[in-house]
């Protein structure tokens, strides 16, 4: 069975956030490089789920490709999320320049 791509919905990543300034600048680059992105501020675990999330950096992104927890290396996954898309939309452009 062959499942062609347009159809699949891309999972978006999880940015977990709290309060900080790198938080704030990690949100504005996702906005920025328009990457659909589901935000989870850190402080909702301890009021939804079972306690809080020591252990866990915030700014943090979780994404099919992997786990980022530097404001550099999540800057850096923004910019392959980008590159990512406009490949994706430079063979959509390709393909239907035959039809």
């Amino acid at each position: 069975m062959i499942i062609c791509d347009r159809y699949l919905r891309a999972r978006k990543p999880i940015l977990l956030v709290d309060d900080s300034p790198a938080s704030e600048r990690v949100i504005k680059l996702f906005l920025d490089g328009d990457v659909d992105f589901v935000k989870y501020h850190i402080k909702n675990f301890e009021e939804s789920c079972c306690a809080e999330l020591p252990t866990t950096k915030a700014p943090s992104v979780i994404a099919v490709e992997g786990i980022f927890r530097d404001e550099s290396v999540i800057a850096s996954y923004v910019e392959f999320v980008k590159q990512k898309k406009s490949q994706v939309q430079e063979k959509v452009n390709t393909d239907s320049s035959f039809w």
